[in-house]
């Protein structure tokens, strides 16, 4: 499946198989790297064992309202038209969905960055305005954040 698109996987060989794929990858990832940024799709949150293998490190949830800026034909989960209400309105629905089965395990992650609350604190306007670098500087300060609070926690016997 090396160079097949995750559109093309879960067309020609189902999301069940996708799943299965992407939790062999953060198993090995999480055995042999020690210091190294892994970027999962959305759908990562749903199986509980994926979570044993991202918080063998920090895990960052950076909530992107992702359909405004890429449209609906990179998301394979978006294209279940059987209501006949248009793209977007299937689009959205299917988001709602989508949402219900992964909002709460989302709040699992170490850290949150929202680029929507970086937008209202920086004074934009959208989404689309923010650079790069304003959101990398969110995310390490969520990431200090969540240190900090874990050396709170630890105990004088920790060290």
């Amino acid at each position: 499946m090396n160079g097949t698109s995750v559109a093309e996987i879960f067309e020609n060989f189902g999301e069940s198989v996708f799943r299965e794929k992407e939790t062999e990858a953060l198993k090995k990832i999480s055995l042999m790297y020690h210091q190294v940024v892994v970027s999962t799709g959305g759908g990562a949150v749903i199986r509980p064992i994926n979570w044993k293998y991202t918080h063998k490190g920090i895990s960052i949830w950076l909530d992107v309202p992702r359909i405004a800026a890429l449209g609906t034909n990179s998301r394979p989960l978006l294209h279940d038209d059987e209501s006949g209400g248009g793209p977007y309105t299937v689009a959205l629905t299917r988001l709602s969905t989508i949402w219900e089965a992964r909002g709460e395990a989302y709040t699992n992650a170490s850290a949150r960055v929202s680029l929507e609350n970086i937008t209202s604190k920086l004074g934009y306007r959208k989404v689309s305005d923010l650079t790069p670098t304003e959101i990398a500087i969110e995310a390490f300060e969520q990431v200090q954040s969540f240190l900090n609070k874990e050396d709170s926690m630890a105990s004088p016997d920790d060290f």
